[in-house]
């Protein structure tokens, strides 16, 4: 029996006290409301209306029912509601994943973005590389995340790519920072500091394969997870590193300079499985997708060699002892 539906016919009876009426509000005919309420009363075992009298009556059990007939009904509703804000992806838990690497403004303005437009979504971001996030997508530990190509999963769906120009991250000593642009060939003696290939396998051959075509062959390869480790390998001058020019933002003793050609992009867009996907997976790629490209910078200026510094770096004196 369809409970909720002979509850829903009742509570209009019990509110209009007119079958006639109540059929009309209900936009079906009086005789298969008649029935409705008939077969709830045989389903609950009691008479709801009391049927001696001309005017239809609720009895004592009718007049108990209502209310909880009401808060049932409600209560349906709401559930209802819960489970389509579930289904359209707008309630519940979406385990995202982003790369170590982005930016802590940029991780400001998706989760400001995502709880505007999906405020009732919990939001577990977790920091992977492309590699675990490929490994957790598989094994259903993360519904999307964030990865860079190229990645060869055929049982993934992807959203809308960025993609972001990378030039040459080097000491600002180094006489190769004296160029407004470098070609790789130029770097021919130097090592090279990337994420170890683990973390992105495909990105880290593509990287080595770009090299190998200009000419430049890394005389040590040197391992860097995360933006800090990278920029201190460097400042020590333990090579160079393919970033994009917010990376050389962050340490004044570093610079960028773009590559001849721009034989190196960054592309990153979200993944997430093509079989039983979470609801809101898709939104959230485009919300990233649409984060990261306004998260772009704006190319900087390279200043000419011999070019006045609109700013030097200081450093105080070593002194010895105690005293002052």
């Amino acid at each position: 029996m369809d409970l909720f539906r002979h509850l829903r016919y009742f509570v209009v009876v019990a509110e209009e006290l007119h079958f006639g009426r109540a059929a009309e509000v209900l936009g079906i005919a009086q005789p298969p409301l008649s029935q409705s309420i008939q077969r709830l009363e045989r389903e609950l075992g009691v008479e709801l209306f009391d049927r001696s009298r001309r005017q239809v009556e609720l009895s004592p059990a009718g007049r108990l029912l209502v209310d909880e007939a009401r808060g049932l009904l409600a209560g349906e509703d709401r559930m209802r509601a819960v489970m389509r804000m579930a289904r359209e992806g707008t309630l519940g838990t979406l385990r995202a994943g982003v790369p170590p690497e982005t930016p802590a403004v940029t991780l400001h303005a998706l989760l400001r973005r995502l709880a505007d437009q999906l405020p009732g979504l919990d939001i577990d971001l977790q920091e992977l590389t492309t590699g675990e996030q490929l490994r957790m997508l598989t094994d259903a530990r993360l519904d999307v995340g964030l990865v860079h190509h190229p990645v060869d999963a055929p049982d993934l769906r992807f959203g809308p790519a960025v993609r972001i120009r990378l030039g040459v991250v080097l000491p600002r000593a180094s006489p190769l920072a004296r160029r407004t642009e470098l070609a790789l060939a130029d770097l021919v003696g130097h090592d090279l500091v990337l994420a170890p290939r683990a973390t992105a396998p495909g990105w880290h051959d593509h990287v080595l394969d770009v090299c190998r075509q200009h000419a430049f062959g890394p005389a040590r390869i040197r391992h860097a997870r995360n933006p800090e480790f990278l920029l201190g390998l460097l400042l020590a001058g333990n090579g160079v590193a393919f970033e994009p020019e917010s990376t050389a933002r962050r340490e004044p003793r570093v610079v960028w300079r773009p590559i001849a050609g721009d034989p190196l992009h960054r592309t990153t867009s979200a993944a997430w499985p093509a079989q039983s996907p979470h609801p809101a997976a898709e939104r959230f790629a485009d919300l990233a997708a649409a984060t990261l490209q306004d998260a772009a910078p704006e190319p900087m200026a390279v200043p000419r060699a011999d070019a006045a510094r609109p700013w030097s770096i200081v450093f105080a004196p070593h002194t010895t002892g105690t005293g002052r």
